[in-house]
């Protein structure tokens, strides 16, 4: 049978481009560095997973799935390339992965080291990465070996927090199943009926929101990940039924509900319009009407970013404190970093 190649050199150079690094000799994972690794690398503010314990500037932002995926979104800011939907044949293991991204993440870094705004003490923790969002691209669930790649990170000592788009419930049953608990269990919710589901996230499969309903059911499962339903809230897309959302949100009972409002960023600019962007005060009206009709409390808003973030209640919120400090201790067992900043060279 004949190997099937995802990209080609040229579509590679163009992803290295727009700063992906990939990792690996198969070539489907990559590191991207996130505004918020380089606000806090450039002496500014941590992102708003502040709130679950995330210092931005030791985040990796990663994939083990590039252009892989289940949807296409039209506000997906990522390009789509060929065959977004065609299983890979050949895939690194979780160690290959890690060692990859996180050797990456040194490498985009290591021009902060000269930046007069970098401490050298951020700069050397900046090295030493110990949180991983796997969000960056694609759907991680299509990775055939996600369960045990959250088990490395974590056997590392590191956060991980997974965002998946719910269509592979039977990989979210394995991770429960290998006892495979990333920190953060995200499900993104894009509609709340089967006709907008299929309209709004152009699906390469049947059934998707049964899928996603299927996933949400899940979540009861968990047993130490804080578990978040999330969607993405486009202007005269699927910003008409909060209502809707409050339902899925009483019948799935998830720690979080998260808003993130639509940015009119990167591909998906040749799809949407600048008006499809809710304003932060359209945002905020959405959450109070799901707060009206859940009992959830708004916990956390960035303007900046748009988010809104709201808690099941107070006890869930104090669990988080805990939680935090639980993810604090673990971190503070990881073998002490080889890096030096003795290695920084720096502009007189």
């Amino acid at each position: 049978m004949r190997e099937y190649i995802k990209f080609s050199q040229e579509e590679i150079k163009d992803y290295t481009k727009r700063n992906y690094k990939f990792v690996g000799k198969n070539k489907h994972s990559a590191v991207q560095l996130c505004r918020w690794t380089k606000s806090k690398l450039s002496g500014d503010r941590n992102c708003y997973k502040s709130i679950y314990g995330i210092k931005s500037h030791r985040c990796v932002q990663f994939t083990p799935t590039v252009d892989f995926c289940s949807f296409s979104c039209s506000f997906c800011w990522r390009p789509f390339g060929k065959d977004r939907f065609k299983s890979e044949n050949k895939w690194d293991n979780p160690k290959e992965i890690i060692d990859g991204f996180i050797e990456a993440q040194r490498g985009l870094v290591s021009g902060y080291g000269g930046n007069k705004k970098t401490t050298l003490e951020t700069f050397k923790e900046a090295n030493d990465p110990v949180h991983v969002a796997i969000s960056l691209d694609g759907e991680p669930t299509l990775y055939p070996q996600i369960a045990e790649l959250i088990k490395e990170i974590k056997s590392r000592k590191m956060t991980v927090f997974l965002v998946t788009n719910g269509t592979m419930p039977h990989k979210i049953k394995e991770i429960i199943e290998k006892d495979a608990e990333p920190d953060n269990m995200s499900i993104s919710v894009y509609a709340t009926n089967k006709e907008d589901y299929k309209k709004i996230t152009n699906s390469f499969i049947e059934d998707e929101f049964e899928k996603v309903k299927e996933s949400l059911s899940l979540m009861k499962n968990f047993k130490t990940a804080r578990t978040i339903m999330r969607t993405t809230l486009v202007k005269k897309l699927n910003d008409n039924d909060p209502d809707g959302f409050a339902k899925l949100i009483n019948d799935y009972n998830p720690k979080f509900f998260q808003i993130k409002g639509y940015s009119y960023l990167g591909a998906s600019k040749k799809r949407l319009e600048k008006t499809n962007m809710p304003f932060m005060e359209e945002i905020e009206k959405f959450a109070e009407i799901i707060s009206k009709n859940t009992g959830y409390i708004i916990k956390a808003r960035d303007n900046v970013s748009r988010v809104i973030v709201m808690v099941k209640d107070e006890e869930t919120w104090k669990w988080n404190s805990e939680k935090i400090k639980e993810q604090e201790e673990r971190i503070s067992q990881r073998p002490k970093s080889r890096f030096t900043t003795k290695k920084v060279l720096r502009k007189p």
